[in-house]
Order: structure tokens, then sequence, then C-alpha cells
């Protein structure tokens, strides 16, 4: 699929090189010592998703990465067509290879209960389909879901107020959309450090919750739930530090630093890290994770313009 070129024209949105976003998460290899905390906020995630009470019939997870939650979706909604979306083909070939492997695996369990059934071999385990586009043009027709997952990726696109109207134009009536993503506290001992260096934007200028919930209303959500905590990871060295960052997917800016750093730079860069050691020896990385959920609400007018007036039957 042909993915349309990044803009950054819309309000509250980073000049975010989305091309490179795509390339740097096609490579599975590179990102894969930062998955331990896309494990950790899809488990509080869901932990969040179990106090909804919903039976959906499709679900999408937008930026679905490898497919870790995909399975995780289809236990939870064992009647539900899952789908998994990414803008990075490449992670969308490591989840195909997990899911024929899964289904190997299943073929080889209950292969003579289905030839005894009369199903043959992996009927009935197809498993989640894949896609690939930009969550701001998703090949999906109008109310076509029930629900939408997103976990750590909206803060990828330069344009978060499209993705979340677009969001809304695929989930039906009552439909529930439920992500996360990093907030602005995020990094910002990697901004301090840099500091030292230069002014030149090193993170990302991560989008405060309050702004989101903004846009959620703007996009045409109802009564948005916003709230954010803070994960710390801690590190031994800021070499190995900096290997996670480049591993979340580094500095995508378009407005990045394109010249490598001296050798006196790096230096100055490391004992900046060094003076942030807590009593422990450790250096810490804080993660803001900014968790938002909301649903599409009843229309109050028609496609003309015209109030719609709902009339409730009294009770007998």
């Amino acid at each position: 699929m042909s993915l349309p070129p990044p803009t950054a024209s819309a309000k509250l949105s980073a000049p975010i090189d989305l091309p490179l976003v795509r390339r740097r998460f096609g490579q599975p290899q590179r990102v894969a010592e930062s998955d331990f905390l896309r494990r950790e906020v899809s488990a509080r995630m869901q932990e969040r998703l179990a106090l909804v009470k919903i039976e959906p019939r499709e679900v999408l997870d937008a930026g679905c990465g490898e497919g870790a939650d995909l399975p995780v979706l289809q236990k939870r909604y064992p009647e539900a067509s899952v789908i998994g979306l990414d803008g990075a083909y490449g992670m969308l070939a490591r989840a195909a290879e997990h899911q024929r492997g899964a289904q190997t695996a299943m073929n080889r369990l209950f292969g003579s209960i289905n030839k005894w059934l009369g199903a043959g071999p992996g009927a009935g385990a197809n498993g989640p389909q894949l896609a690939c586009a930009d969550f701001a043009q998703l090949p999906l027709a109008a109310n076509a879901l029930d629900l939408v997952w997103s976990n750590l990726a909206l803060h990828w696109h330069p344009q978060p107020d499209r993705v979340f109207a677009e969001w809304r134009r695929v989930l039906r009536v009552e439909g529930l959309l439920m992500f996360s993503c990093f907030g602005p506290d995020t990094l910002r001992e990697v901004r301090s450090a840099f500091e030292s260096i230069d002014l030149a934007p090193h993170t990302l200028p991560f989008v405060d919750m309050h702004d989101f919930g903004d846009m959620l209303v703007n996009a045409g959500f109802s009564t948005p739930v916003m709230d954010m905590e803070t994960i710390t990871v801690t590190y031994e060295t800021p070499q190995r530090l900096l290997e996670d960052v480049r591993a979340w997917g580094g500095n995508p800016l378009e407005s990045r630093r394109r010249s490598m750093m001296s050798r006196h730079q790096y230096q100055r860069l490391l004992a900046a890290f060094d003076a942030m050691r807590k009593p422990d020896g450790k250096i810490p990385l804080t993660f803001e994770i900014v968790y938002g959920h909301a649903f599409r609400p009843v229309p109050k007018t028609t496609a003309a313009g015209e109030s719609i007036i709902r009339f409730e039957r009294p009770p007998r």
C-alpha cells in the first residue's frame, strides 16, 4: 500500500519525519530492546479495559508492531474479528511470522481433533488480519469497528488531531477508543543532558494529556477520560541508556541536528548523565505515560444538520 507523505501543519503537532519513523520501526531488531515498556503499559491498559463492559465484533490494534497485543485482544474477545495495523511493513512481517508460528503450534496440538471433527487442520485458527497504513488514513469503511486499541504509538504521528478524527470515523456509535502514549515529561533527562551540548531538539515535544482531551472532544468523542502516571527506568551507564532511547525510536524530528557530535561534546554528554546518578548509583530515565479512553456518542444531528430528538418510552 502506498502511504501518503506526512505533513505537520496541524495545531499542537510536532514536525515529525514520518517516513523516518517507519524506517526505524521497520527494523524489529532495532527496537526489540525497548519492548519491555510496551508490554508493561499494555498490561496496565488491559486492567483498564477489563472495567469497560463491551462485546465488540470488530477490533483494531492501531500500531500493533510485532503483534504482541493481538492474541491478548483475541483471547479477551474470542468472537471478535481482530485487525492489526501498523505503518512499518517490517513490523507487520514479523507479526505475520509470529502468527504463522502460533498457528503451526495449534495445528500440531489440535490437528487430530480437527480431523475427527471434519474441520480440517487450521480451521477456525486464521488469526487476526494485518494491514499497513497511516493512522490518519485507514483502509476501513466508516462505522466498521467497535473498539480501537493503540498502545504507545500515537506520539509518533505528526497530526494526532487528524488521527482522532479518523478513529472516530471508523468507530460505530458507542464504540470505544482506548490508547496510551508518551507525555511531556518523557525522556526529560535526555533533554537536560543534551542542553550541555547545543540547543537543538533531541527528543519529541510530547503532547500534554489535557491537549489530547481537547482534541478528542473536537474530533467528536464524548466524555474522554484521561490520566497519567510516571514510570522510571534506571541504568548503570549512560551508553546503555542512550541505546534504549534509540530503540524507542530516537529523535525523528525534521528539525533534528544532522551533524555528528565531536568527541569533546560526547564526553560532556556522558558527564551530564553521570551527574544525574541517584544515591544508589543508577541513572534514571523518566517516562510519562498518558492513558485515554472515549466513546463515539449517539449523533444529535443528521448529515443535513437537522436535530435528532429521541423519545424515551415511559416505564409501565
